[in-house]
């Protein structure tokens, strides 16, 4: 009996830290159904019939009243992110770049980053591996909405 109680105990705050604390469905929402599962199993085995049948219709119905509490206190809208992104990926025209144009690299480039040219900032991406933030870099090629660039070599 006292294992049978252990384990429901056990599976409830499994199921509970699955619902609130740790995101997705893992190991700790399996492992608390397979407790409750097993709880009732035992009950079943132990006690008989009515005695499991009673046991499984209170545990299904604290289970219901769980999920029926959480929608009206409104549970789940505090734990879901409702953050709304409203910018938008900055295009690249013809316009403001140009092959050849040269920057500098604002971040570490391994191989995509940020990058100034002519005090706008982009994203871009290197051709030649990873960049270090600081170095010179050149416009390279344009594709998919992407900019291509490659360390510049100064001329001397």
């Amino acid at each position: 009996m006292a294992f049978t109680i252990i384990l429901t105990i056990v599976g409830l705050v499994l199921l509970l830290a699955e619902i609130f604390l740790i995101p997705g469905v893992g190991v700790a929402g399996i492992l608390g159904v397979g407790a409750l599962a097993g709880a009732c199993y035992f009950v079943f085995c132990e006690f008989g019939f009515v005695a499991g049948g009673i046991f499984t219709a209170v545990l299904v119905t604290l289970l219901i009243l769980l999920v029926i509490y959480t929608i009206k206190t409104k549970t789940w809208k505090k734990l879901a992110l409702d953050t709304r992104i409203d910018s938008k990926a900055q295009p690249v025209d013809g316009e403001s770049l140009s092959v050849g144009d040269t920057g500098k690299a604002v971040t570490r480039l391994a191989p995509i980053g940020t990058a100034r040219f002519d005090g706008k900032s982009y994203e871009v991406k290197s051709l030649e591996g990873m960049i270090d933030a600081g170095t010179d870099i050149e416009v390279v090629l344009f594709e998919d909405n992407k900019i291509y660039v490659k360390p510049h070599l100064a001329d001397f």
